[in-house]
């Protein structure tokens, strides 16, 4: 499973990195992700998901081949 991330989330993880082991849903994903670095807790819990370029909600099952980006609010002028 291949993960990117986006903005602010790059301080927190490598802006690409892949996954070994499976997860369920998106909400599983995202705890596991928590529990690697509690500092990007808040954070996760406000950004959107997107597999395979389409958002998806927490209860969307993921695949092993999957590629999930995530992208925190951003504000913009």
């Amino acid at each position: 499973m291949k993960v990117e991330v986006y903005a602010v989330l790059k301080e927190y993880f490598e802006k690409e990195f892949t996954l070994q082991r499976s997860f369920d849903d998106i909400h599983s994903l995202r705890s596991f992700l928590i529990s690697e670095n509690p500092q990007a807790e808040k954070l996760l819990n406000i950004s959107r998901f997107a597999v395979d370029n389409e958002f998806v909600d927490n209860n969307y099952s993921l695949k092993e081949n999957d590629h999930i980006s995530i992208m925190p609010p951003s504000s913009g002028g």
